[in-house]
């Protein structure tokens, strides 16, 4: 079968070394185009374009390829294979196969439904996610299920690491995917669908638990990572944990609490609703990832003396 892929960043780089090397033909590859990266501008190729160009498979870039179907007109493709794309199609490109376009998903579809399932399922503390192969229709992530397979989530799991193993069961299941005619109508009724994530939604609360904020610096790690700010400087969190109220924590009437932060311990420990939360690695600007008890340590976090 001949395969237009539609992919761009790191989640589809496994889907796509297993159709090249399986019995079918990776015909052309779609991504989005390049973009400035960093201060400097710099024009970086996504990793889907670097695997096209090293294997020698055509790459096109249009701007919206629902307003530009016709460029994969050369390539005569029997079905559109996408993945993390990062673009909405219309019914143009969803007619333009035989066998129109089927979509790998990252998490049970009909839940988690729209562009970062990942992160908010462990942002929502759920145990168990997965990937869904679906045929694409033309509502967000409403088409037809023809496979799904499930996976534990860990305890510790960042959405990073999450990331890299579901990327892996989806490419397993792509191939299982493009040979069987099944398909499952979903029950739209149990849909959930949750915000586009970005750098300002990144910032913590903590009037929330300090379970839910371990979950939420877990699955905005490693983008677009968890924040918080701290006599006027933005702290960058990529790891917390709950802390137990025991004799050697600080109740809640503890005069340093209403300050904001108090020094437990050797860890940088903040009240939440339901008592404490230790930022354990954490970020100041222009500093390393490190953990909390190095700043303390090094005098660079300033802390009421008890």
């Amino acid at each position: 079968m001949k395969i237009a892929f539609f992919g761009t960043p790191d989640f589809a780089i496994p889907s796509l070394e297993l159709l090249v090397k399986s019995k079918h033909k990776v015909v052309c590859i779609v991504c989005q185009p390049d973009k400035p990266v960093g201060r400097g501008g710099k024009i970086e190729f996504s990793p889907v374009k670097q695997f096209g160009l090293t294997h020698g498979i055509p790459v096109l870039q249009p701007e919206r390829i629902s307003n530009e179907v016709h460029i994969l007109d050369k390539y005569k493709p029997d079905i559109i294979v996408t993945c993390a794309f990062g673009q909405i199609l219309k019914q143009n490109v969803l007619d333009y196969c035989k066998q129109g376009v089927i979509n790998v998903h990252a998490s049970l579809l009909p839940k988690y439904r729209g562009s970062s399932p990942i992160q908010w399922a462990i942002i929502n503390g759920e145990k168990v996610t997965g990937v869904t192969i679906m045929q694409t229709d033309i509502g967000l992530d409403t088409g037809d299920i023809i496979l799904s397979s499930k996976i534990n989530i860990g305890d510790d799991e960042t959405a990073g690491e999450l990331f890299e193993r579901l990327s892996v069961l989806g490419a397993e299941m792509l191939l299982d995917a493009l040979e069987t005619g099944a398909r499952t109508p979903q029950d739209h009724s149990q849909a959930t669908q949750y915000p586009m994530l970005s750098k300002e939604k990144a910032q913590i609360d903590f009037t929330k638990t300090a379970e839910e904020i371990r979950n939420f610096v877990r699955g905005m790690n490693p983008w677009p990572v968890a924040w918080f700010e701290h006599e006027g400087e933005v702290v960058r969190v990529y790891k917390a944990s709950a802390i137990a109220l025991d004799s050697n924590t600080p109740p809640s009437g503890h005069p340093f609490v209403s300050k904001g932060s108090i020094s437990c311990g050797g860890k940088f420990v903040v009240p939440c609703a339901d008592g404490f939360v230790s930022l354990d690695v954490i970020q100041l600007p222009g500093g390393k990832v490190l953990p909390a008890k190095d700043y303390i340590n090094g005098r660079r976090i300033k802390i009421p003396s008890q």
